[in-house]
């Protein structure tokens, strides 16, 4: 639910025009206050988990985002719905980070793989058939369906969650006020700065003071993580070169993906002439194939390593991308598309599963919360970046005006988007063979049985 809900709205937004009013900006931020919310709270929500239990925060984050979703379906206006969609993003930021650390105490380190497979696709699949299914439901249903669907799933998993998970919390971990004060400021302005650029400018006051306000902020941080003594986030995980690079190789991987998703899934609309629903449904060759090919991502990783994996699902990516801004026309028949779709469709599967695990096995137990939530706010930056840069070199090379001008605008950005995938694969070439996996006993003392855990209070 929190994955999808990045482009969920993006197909539903002149439907949701039509009804509810609302000036462009005001479209733009029914998608940018999830996006801005989300990825600001995210490294808080994780140490909010760490501090009172994974499982406890896990359920308020869940419990926060299905009320969110009932209040964005039953939204008057424009402006209730903007706030209703950046209250999804604080559930979002609190109950994600904690879902890979609730799945590694859950498996054995043996099997991990396997089963960060079925959640990479799972993953994957929801962040790239936002636009899908968002036009769906507007197209035979209503725009407020987009949000009524993650209700009654919530109110499934809520009971469920709470009977089913162990608890656990990292040892010995307090809150650090300073150190979320200056991160959430600081990805607030970055992130505030990224996704009103092509609105404003990028010279514009409000953008330039947000980026260099978020940069001085984000900086403080790092300084403030070498000298804490318990700091959010510890800087000694990122002379872990495996974690520097999963971290980074993240960051370009949805970069180049959410960008590249956000401008292919407008020219199959508004250049080749699909309706929204034909447009997802053409996209499945890239969209779906993380539900076939992640699982044996994760079997592979658990053989060979994470880094070969994580490696060619990068670099097939980024084939795809490039083979799409070569051959792109305005009259690109869709049998020439199939190929880039599918090469880059397991591209997207080979990275995820391999790159959780690679992740999760650069920490012991008790970062894993504080590597989630670190992992999850680059990839959400990296996205907001994605959207930000492409649309810009978008823009600057071609519009919206005519077929030819769309397609002229969007083959740049794709090689963009195909470079900044290209050197998150040569940053994976740089990963460990085989990192350490982490200690097993401290999970198993998570894995207790959840009776023992509440009745101890």
């Amino acid at each position: 639910m929190a994955a999808l809900d990045n482009l969920v709205v993006t197909t539903a937004l002149p439907a949701i025009r039509s009804d509810l009013g609302g000036k462009l900006e005001d479209l733009e931020w029914t998608v940018n206050a999830y996006t801005l919310t989300f990825a600001v709270l995210l490294m808080f929500g994780a140490a909010l988990g760490d501090r009172f239990g994974r499982r406890r925060l896990f359920v308020v984050g869940l419990s926060v985002f299905t009320g969110a979703s009932a209040a964005a379906a039953l939204s008057p206006g424009i402006d209730a719905l903007i706030a209703a969609r950046a209250v999804q993003g604080v559930g979002a930021a609190i109950m994600m980070p904690l879902t890979l650390t609730l799945l590694t105490a859950a498996v054995p380190a043996a099997r991990r793989g396997m089963a960060l497979g079925i959640y990479g696709a799972v993953t994957g699949l929801a962040v790239a058939s936002g636009p899908l299914i968002g036009g769906s439901l507007t197209e035979h249903i209503s725009w407020q369906w987009i949000f009524w669907l993650n209700v009654p799933i919530g109110l499934a998993l809520i009971p469920l969650a709470r009977l089913r998970l162990a608890e656990s919390t990292a040892p010995g971990s307090r809150l650090d006020v300073p150190g979320t004060l200056l991160i959430s400021g600081g990805l607030f302005g970055i992130v505030y700065g990224l996704v009103n650029a092509n609105a404003h400018g990028w010279t514009s006051a409000p953008v330039l003071t947000g980026l260099i306000a978020g940069t001085a902020l984000v900086g403080a941080f790092v300084r403030h993580g070498f000298r804490s003594p318990n700091p959010m986030l510890p800087m000694r995980l990122f002379r872990n070169r495996g974690f520097l690079g999963i971290n980074f190789a993240s960051l370009l991987m949805f970069l180049g993906m959410f960008g590249s998703i956000f401008l292919l899934s407008q020219f199959l609309q508004g250049v080749a002439g699909y309706s929204p629903t034909e447009a997802g449904l053409r996209m499945l060759p890239w969209t779906g194939m993380p539900m076939i090919v992640a699982p044996i991502a994760g079997i592979l990783s658990d053989r060979i390593g994470g880094r070969p994996v994580v490696a060619a699902g990068l670099a097939f990516q980024a084939l795809g991308l490039g083979w799409f801004a070569a051959i792109l026309t305005t009259d690109l028949p869709y049998a020439a598309q199939l190929p880039p779709l599918i090469l880059s469709g397991i591209g997207m599967a080979l990275y995820f599963a391999p790159a959780a695990n690679v992740l999760m096995s650069t920490v012991g137990p008790a970062d894993q919360g504080k590597a989630s939530g670190t992992n999850n706010a680059l990839r959400e930056v990296g996205g907001a970046l994605g959207v930000a840069i492409l649309a810009s070199v978008f823009s600057a090379r071609g519009g919206y005006e005519t077929p030819q001008a769309f397609t002229d605008g969007t083959v740049p950005a794709l090689w963009i988007g195909a470079g900044a995938v290209a050197l998150a694969a040569a940053l994976a070439l740089l990963l460990p063979r085989r990192p350490g996996s982490a200690p097993a006993v401290p999970a198993a003392r998570a894995a207790a049985p959840p009776r023992k855990v509440r009745s101890a209070g």
